[in-house]
C-alpha cells in the first residue's frame, strides 16, 4: 500500500505553548495550515488517570514532512511524552490539497 501524500498531524499542548507551537510549523514551511481548538483530555498519566484542559493542535502537511514536523515538536513541546499522531488524507478538495502542497514545499 502506497504512503498517502498528505497527512493530518493531532498534538495537544498547554494553552501558553499550542500558539508558539503553531506558529513555529507554519514558519518552517513544517505544515501549510495548523488549527489551534480548546479541548477537554482525560487520560492515564503516571498510575492516576488526569483531566485537564489543553489545546489541539490539527496540522496539515505532506507525508514526506512528517519526521522533521514530529522532531520539531519535540524539540518546543514541554511534554514528556507529547501526543503526535499522523492521520492519513486519503481525500479531499484538490486546490486545497495543492496549496498545502505548495505552501510546504
Amino acid at each position: 500500500m502506497a504512503l498517502p501524500e498528505f497527512v493530518v498531524v493531532l498534538c495537544t499542548a498547554p494553552a501558553g505553548e499550542a500558539e508558539d507551537l503553531a506558529r513555529a510549523l507554519v514558519d518552517a514551511r513544517l505544515a501549510a495550515c495548523v488549527n489551534v481548538a480548546d479541548v477537554q483530555s482525560c487520560f492515564w498519566w503516571e498510575g492516576t488517570v488526569t483531566n485537564e484542559p489543553e489545546r489541539l493542535l490539527v496540522a496539515k502537511t505532506q507525508h514526506r514532512l512528517l519526521d522533521p514536523l514530529i522532531e520539531r515538536i519535540r524539540e518546543l513541546h514541554s511534554y514528556e511524552t507529547p501526543e503526535i499522531i499522523a492521520l492519513p488524507i486519503v481525500g479531499g478538495y484538490a486546490p486545497y490539497l495543492d496549496w498545502v502542497r505548495g505552501e510546504t514545499a
